[in-house]
């Protein structure tokens, strides 16, 4: 029984490291892949400035 009980927390450590290191790779991939992710682009303005900043609530 002793050696059942030792053999099945030696398979979770090595679960749980397992699991970590998986972790720890996927979060380093989504690093990556923000890095490389292209900055949007700034929008441009198609309408005068002064367009939009006043609004018509009696209509």
């Amino acid at each position: 029984m002793s050696t059942a009980l030792t053999t099945a927390k030696t398979s979770e450590e090595v679960g749980t490291t397992v699991l970590k290191k998986a972790l720890d790779l996927s979060a380093s991939t989504a690093s990556a892949l923000i890095a490389a992710a292209a900055p949007a682009p700034t929008p441009v303005a198609r309408q005068p400035a002064h367009v939009g900043q006043n609004i018509d609530t009696t209509a």
